[in-house]
């Protein structure tokens, strides 16, 4: 585990627990939260003072079993993992169609290999239908012992409105188990920092947070937005980061740092408001076997920890 000291203003060290009250604070100031909602703390083990975390999501071998990925992340030196694509019946490790006995077997799984699930990615919500689908996520998630579902999208913009309201009342059923929903942009209503700083303006929940993916940033945008210029919209709102680089036309299965993201000033910017310490997840690395493939997580995993904060 690697953590750092970062310093503020005023020279005085920012934990990850305080950031989070004190950015729910400094919300409540801009109207960006209810001053009754900025007093709550944001409870679970995203939340938690853990340092950096750096992982790696399933995703470069979603062409597997999901335990190949899992035995090849241990093997790169990770403790900490986000699930996502996998060879299963659903396409997913776990999917809206796992069952909780699955669901707590992909966990045990996870554990028995020394790593920590992060992250479960909650696929199409649906949330303009209703909640049904997250909060089935949700209890996946606890049953994996998860700490977070990750949403990449919220709703059309017909339905944008009440797909936030969907969205708010499955963070209070997360909050009760102690777990937080975490949104990446991924194009559409959400695909730019003010899109995600709107949407958690609208959704208003200490346990909604915002995990960063500078390589969606150029994709969704054909290359026309930097992430390191529209993260300025979400400084003191980031509390992750997915790792995905780019280049162009739409190229995002690249190992972290052949690509066009500038990673050391995007996390010199973000860390500027606040970004101290949470997961650090891999996405993406260049195709190929699984021997190939493992030694593309550990080349990423040396280029993340080059411009960490110390």
């Amino acid at each position: 585990m690697m953590h750092s000291n970062p310093e503020v203003t005023n020279s005085a060290p920012t934990t990850r627990r305080t950031f989070v009250q004190r950015t729910m604070l400094a919300g409540a100031a801009l109207g960006m939260v209810s001053p009754a909602k900025a007093a709550e703390k944001a409870a679970g083990p995203y939340f938690e003072d853990r340092g950096w975390l750096l992982g790696c999501w399933t995703r470069p071998w979603a062409a597997h079993d999901y335990r190949v990925g899992f035995d090849a992340i241990a093997e790169a030196g990770f403790q900490y993992v986000a699930l996502t694509g996998a060879k299963t019946r659903t396409g997913r490790v776990i999917s809206a169609g796992t069952t909780l006995e699955e669901a707590a077997e992909v966990g045990q799984e996870a554990r028995q290999r020394g790593l920590t699930i992060t992250t479960v990615y909650g696929g199409d919500a649906a949330l303009e239908k209703g909640p049904q689908v997250l909060q089935k996520m949700i209890a996946l998630c606890k049953a994996a012992g998860g700490w977070s579902v990750m949403l990449s999208s919220v709703g059309k913009e017909d339905s944008y409105e009440a797909s936030c309201k969907a969205l708010a009342q499955c963070c209070q059923d997360a909050a009760a188990h102690q777990l937080a929903v975490v949104l990446k942009p991924h194009g559409g209503t959400t695909g730019t920092g003010p899109q995600l700083r709107d949407c958690l303006q609208r959704v208003d929940q200490p346990n909604f947070t915002l995990m960063y993916d500078p390589g969606n940033i150029f994709y969704y945008s054909q290359g026309k937005i930097d992430p390191v210029e529209d993260c300025e919209a979400v400084q003191g709102l980031v509390t992750g980061m997915s790792i995905k680089d780019y280049l162009p036309p739409d190229q995002v299965m690249l190992t972290p740092g052949t690509g066009r993201v500038r990673f050391p000033l995007l996390m010199k910017k973000l860390s500027s408001g606040g970004f101290g310490d949470g997961p650090l997840m891999i996405e993406a690395l260049s195709p190929g076997d699984l021997p190939h493939t493992l030694a593309e997580a550990k080349k990423a995993k040396a280029f993340v920890e080059s411009w960490l904060p110390a």
